[in-house]
């Protein structure tokens, strides 16, 4: 009686178990993942990946799993995550439409190594508050007025640093970013506290775009240690800011004054940020207003020196001691198409990375919740089929409105562009004309080699012998 009994349940419920799996069958059938391989435990395809990176070939990376697997969309592993990377316009454009609504900002855990907060919290999160703050200093208004500051620190670097023969582009370049960053971040015009800001800087952009393993020798663990004695450095100009505040009983600090606005910041629960967690966002700040510009404006050199026509396309004819206005920096059209130029053909950094907030369906392929997402600058900056000869250094391809949407993207797009487009457009704008008003030059290693890592540069730093106008 018991046997029949089971027999009864055994035959009205197996019917039903093979229902539902073959349901989840068909499911995981019709939920099609994009195609792809994870390559090796941990490292994936890390190593293959940042090979083309350090060659200056990202794009090939991407071309060679777009051509065996998908032209929009592929499904690999790196630093140490399964990641999806979009490939091409569209893929740009289906990122940057959905940012918040299907996709959200995601960066590696080197990020929160490097930059550290109290709260443990991810930077992805605590840059959502961040961006709140920085049209404070970064809006049209603010910047305009900045344009005479930046002028000025110009001339009087040109008057200090290059007053001989040869100088190393590099060096110098860095030395006004940085002057630049820290007056506009930090408030501070102290050449020694610059100085001292200065030497961990070119450590902490290579541990941010390293594999995440803090073990000594490594590039991760020397940013690691470089941020800490910024950070140090900073939370004493902090400090005294303070007793500055207390001192003065200023609620409303001027615009230009951004480390005063970051201290009367309050978080989610009304509390003001601790020092640690204000000063990692300051030495943030500076490296992004130092690391990328100062590619951009080392590479322009380089082809400046090469190239004696776009030279003299560049070549402004203003009075010697003109002070440079918001007006004149719009006026140099061609200038920044230079600018442009080199950010496409030297694109600083690599991409960025998003992570997926629910389920979503691209080109008919499923990508999960939570899966990471990396697009890369390359895979359009480089496509012949965005950019004709995409080889050849060509200023004029920007003349005009010649260059199709979500194709070009440096600064990222959509509620993601980065906020310090502007302060970077001025920065090199400035360098670049009061360089060029008084100097022609040449260089002294003709045949020197570009480096792409951790950003694209001149191997030996662009040592060049200026020859000064004629009065």
């Amino acid at each position: 009686m018991e046997s029949s009994s089971i027999l009864v349940v055994l035959l009205f419920i197996l019917p039903l178990v093979y229902l539902y799996f073959h349901k989840i069958r068909l499911s995981c059938k019709s939920k099609r993942l994009p195609p792809g391989r994870t390559g090796w435990p941990i490292l994936g395809e890390s190593l293959e990946y940042l090979s083309k990176i350090q060659q200056g070939i990202p794009y090939e990376f991407a071309k060679e799993r777009m051509n065996k697997y998908s032209s929009t969309v592929f499904r690999t592993s790196l630093i140490g995550q399964n990641m999806v990377m979009f490939c091409g316009a569209e893929g740009n454009k289906f990122l940057f439409s959905n940012e918040k609504k299907l996709v959200q900002v995601w960066w590696p855990c080197t990020m929160d190594m490097i930059f550290p907060k109290s709260d443990n919290r991810p930077s992805s999160e605590h840059s959502k508050k961040l961006r709140k703050m920085l049209p404070v200093i970064l809006r049209t208004d603010v910047l305009r007025e900045f344009v005479g500051t930046m002028d000025a620190i110009m001339k009087d670097h040109l008057q200090k640093y290059w007053n001989r023969k040869n100088v190393n582009v590099s060096d110098l370049a860095k030395k006004y970013l940085l002057t630049l960053a820290c007056s506009t971040f930090l408030g501070i015009d102290d050449e020694r506290k610059v100085d001292e800001l200065a030497k961990g800087t070119e450590d902490i952009g290579s541990g941010i775009h390293s594999m995440p393993f803090n073990l000594p020798g490594t590039a991760l663990n020397r940013a690691i240690k470089a941020s800490k004695i910024m950070r140090k450095e900073v939370e004493a100009m902090i400090h005294q800011r303070r007793i500055d505040l207390s001192e003065n009983n200023s609620p409303s600090p001027s615009p230009k004054d951004f480390m005063s606005h970051i201290l009367l910041e309050k978080d989610d629960n009304g509390q003001f940020l601790s020092d640690g967690d204000i000063a990692s966002h300051l030495i943030g700040l500076v490296q992004a207003g130092y690391t990328t510009v100062h590619s951009t404006i080392i590479i322009m050199m380089k082809y400046l020196a090469e190239l004696p026509d776009v030279y003299n396309q560049v070549l402004l004819v203003k009075k010697p001691n003109d002070r440079l206005s918001w007006e004149d920096l719009w006026k140099m059209k061609y200038s920044w198409n230079v600018a442009l130029e080199v950010l496409r053909v030297y694109t600083p950094g690599t991409g960025s990375f998003r992570e997926a907030i629910t389920d979503l369906v691209y080109d008919g392929y499923t990508i999960p919740r939570g899966s990471k997402i990396h697009w890369i600058f390359d895979a359009t900056h480089k496509n012949p089929e965005c950019f004709r000869d995409p080889e050849i250094f060509n200023p004029s391809r920007f003349q005009g409105d010649n260059i199709a949407p979500y194709t070009f993207v440096p600064f990222g797009g959509g509620s993601r562009m980065c906020p310090g487009n502007e302060y970077a457009r001025l920065a090199i704008l400035v360098f670049l004309h009061n360089v060029v008003k008084k100097f022609r030059w040449e260089k002294l290693y003709p045949g020197e080699e570009v480096v792409h890592y951790p950003v694209p540069r001149p191997a030996h730093g662009l040592p060049v012998h200026l020859i000064p106008h004629k009065p």
